[in-house]
């Protein structure tokens, strides 16, 4: 994603001596740059549309391709069809996509491309900068969420949960798992070496751990090494946390350790949110200019 001129033009005008500027109202001054900066954020995002086709769209048009592709394997459980058994992967491979892929390829161009540098010479702050990216992460987030869901109750017939229980789970689920990708996104930007590499070393790994994450293969069909391998990472217990939302408590039999591990869930989830965090921290740099 390119930053549109405005924005640079925005940070020049604080730079200016605008009288809302950061270095003059401190930290309300911070967060109104924050939030004026979502907006700069999304209408850049949604402008480009490989970023919201392989981010916004991917999840749903693959529930629609496994959801057509096996139908006529009919339920594999009562109520349960093969839409409704993938719905869960799709909405985990979704936050994946949404934090992961678009922060990490997006900061990635950013810096390549030297608007971090611009942005450098300027007084505004990187927390506004990380407000913006971070809503605008949570705004796209939420908006695919809702068309997933709906595109797998009203076109593909899922029944989705009606126990409030169940909702007040996922919720947390996705705020934690939400908050996860996207710092591991920050720090994943650090990776590419310029610009033009960022999608070539991105997009690998987020579609390697969707495969071995239990979004498009059943987990328990993986070897065990290679379970293993899944199980350090973030992916997995995510897609486990949403099976447990939008499927029967019966499936849970189905998982490794014959239940959903919801505490194993969260305290995995907690701990690469503090990686990501710490990594972000020791690997983003805020590119002044002298």
């Amino acid at each position: 994603m390119t930053i549109p001129a405005t924005a640079t033009a925005d940070a020049a005008s604080l730079a200016a001596g605008d009288p809302r500027s950061p270095r003059r109202s401190g930290a309300p001054g911070v967060l109104r740059a924050g939030l004026a900066s979502i907006s700069l954020e999304l209408r850049a995002y949604y402008r480009a549309p490989d970023t919201v086709f392989f981010t916004f769209l991917f999840p749903i048009m693959m529930l629609g391709i496994f959801g057509v592709a096996f139908e006529s394997m009919g339920e594999i459980a009562p109520g349960v069809t093969m839409a409704a058994y993938y719905l869960p992967g799709m909405v985990a491979a979704g936050v994946l996509l949404t934090g992961v892929q678009n922060l990490a390829v997006d900061i990635a161009r950013e810096k390549g491309e030297g608007w971090l540098r611009r942005l450098g010479g300027t007084p505004i702050s990187p927390v506004s900068y990380f407000i913006g990216k971070a809503g605008m992460i949570l705004l796209t987030s939420l908006a695919q969420l809702a068309l997933l869901l709906a595109f797998a109750a009203l076109v593909l017939g899922v029944e989705l949960p009606s126990e409030p229980e169940l909702w007040l789970r996922f919720a947390w689920l996705f705020l934690l798992g939400i908050a996860t990708m996207t710092l591991l996104g920050i720090a994943l930007s650090a990776v590419p070496r310029s610009s033009r590499s960022a999608t070539a070393v991105v997009l690998p790994i987020v579609l390697l751990l969707q495969f071995i994450s239990g979004v498009y293969l059943q987990f328990t069909m993986l070897p065990e090494w290679l379970q293993n391998i899944a199980s350090v990472f973030p992916l997995k217990w995510l897609a486990q946390g949403m099976r447990s939302v939008f499927l029967p408590e019966s499936f849970a039999a189905t998982e490794p350790s014959g239940s959903w591990d919801l505490g194993l869930v969260a305290l995995l989830l907690a701990a690469w949110l503090v990686v990501g965090l710490v990594l972000s921290l020791l690997t983003f740099k805020w590119q002044r200019r002298t």
